[in-house]
């Protein structure tokens, strides 16, 4: 087996992973924002609980990173974070008031928290054989199509039902999938860091890093979390309870293609591409707040592609700039900074939400506009960027 084929073989595989992963937590994140109004919150404990959620999603991946490069035990961190992840969704199910409930969205981005820098790092010796952004893209359109059908499979469980634990209950299923999955893929590839000839090993993070994660911050506070946006489509009666998942079922498939585009795009054409889907996506915010059902429908396509962007290029890029043996701790503090202003504009959003939602739109667009300006000024500091 040629290393090209070795590597394709381990995207594959953690593809698969991510597929039955992203079943289980984004079919239970397509009705979090209903399922707490249902609960009786406030749109600004929706969007404080998603804003805490991915604050432990991300803030915490700079310790989880940085440890996973001291004990160079990428797997056992794997496997943990994926372990806490899947099994906090199901037992989402018991929740009878929105703080119970808010304790395990906020575990549950703790356990992707744990997995996330360590699956990338090894994830990245496998892209940068085949091509960074196409590796990254790929594993991307994997576990966006389990997003796609994870929000379809509670969607139908609340039409059949109308229960929102049933829905919960039923995603049981993809997450003992993924962990006997994720379990074949350590037995089949224990070291997956050989599958990439090894580059120079650095110091010290490059300058460039730094002014990367700056820019990716900006673009992080400008997106609306779904949570938020789910929430407002059912307050103002634009989509019902059963549909709203669709919607975003259709912004993960997007998403998806978004991904394999984009990514091979920034094979060929550098950094510069994720300028034009920060752009696209910025036109969801306009659109989902501010109209009805077709234009919401847009909006949420455009959120998906600019998602898709995302997924391929950022992951790509730090593979690009940094070396292996450093990548755990610079996804880590790339995540940790990512999900500080993640929070820090999902929580404002929510806070506008219930003063004005024309405030809302103009602070997301402004974020992301300026975040599309760094990346379409950015000059490449190593190959592929």
């Amino acid at each position: 087996m040629t290393s090209v084929k070795a590597a394709t073989r381990f995207i594959v595989f953690l593809g698969f992973v991510s597929f039955f992963a992203d079943i289980t937590y984004e079919g239970a994140r397509g009705v979090t924002g209903p399922f707490f109004a249902s609960l009786g919150a406030s749109a600004a404990a929706v969007g404080f609980v998603a804003g805490a959620g991915e604050l432990a999603g991300y803030g915490l991946r700079i310790f989880s990173g940085y440890l996973a490069d001291r004990t160079r035990h990428y797997w056992l961190f794997t496997i943990l974070g994926y372990t806490v992840n899947q099994l906090a969704v199901p037992l989402m199910a018991f929740a009878t008031t929105w703080p119970q409930a808010a304790v395990l969205v906020i575990l549950e981005r703790t356990g992707k928290s744990i997995r996330t820098p360590a699956r990338d790092a090894m994830l990245s010796s496998a892209a940068r054989t085949v091509g960074a952004g196409w590796g990254f893209g790929l594993h991307a359109a994997m576990d966006q199509a389990g997003a796609f059908l994870g929000p379809l499979i509670v969607a139908a469980a609340l039409a059949s039902t109308g229960n929102f634990p049933q829905g919960f209950l039923i995603l049981a299923i993809p997450a003992a999938l993924a962990l006997t999955t994720l379990t074949a893929a350590r037995i089949t590839y224990p070291r997956p860091d050989l599958l990439e000839s090894a580059p120079p090993q650095q110091q010290n993070l490059p300058r460039a890093f730094w002014t990367y994660v700056l820019a990716a911050g900006m673009l992080a506070a400008g997106y609306a979390d779904f949570p938020l946006i789910a929430f407002h489509l059912q307050k103002q009666a634009i989509a019902p309870a059963a549909g709203i998942p669709l919607l975003y079922s259709l912004a993960m498939g997007v998403n998806a293609l978004g991904a394999l585009f984009f990514g091979r795009m920034f094979d060929r054409h550098g950094l510069r591409v994720l300028a034009a889907g920060i752009l696209l996506s910025s036109l969801s915010l306009p659109l989902v707040f501010l109209g009805g059902l077709p234009a919401a429908i847009a909006g949420m396509s455009c959120w998906g592609a600019g998602m898709g962007a995302q997924d391929a290029i950022l992951r790509a890029g730090i593979a690009g700039m940094v070396s292996m043996d450093k990548r755990g701790r610079a996804y880590g503090i790339f995540n940790a900074f990512y999900g500080v202003m993640w929070f820090a504009g999902s929580a404002a959003m929510g806070l506008l939400y219930d003063w004005s939602i024309l405030a809302l739109v103009l602070f997301g667009v402004a974020m992301k506009l300026a975040a599309a300006a760094m990346f379409a000024m950015w000059k490449p500091h190593s190959p592929g960027l």
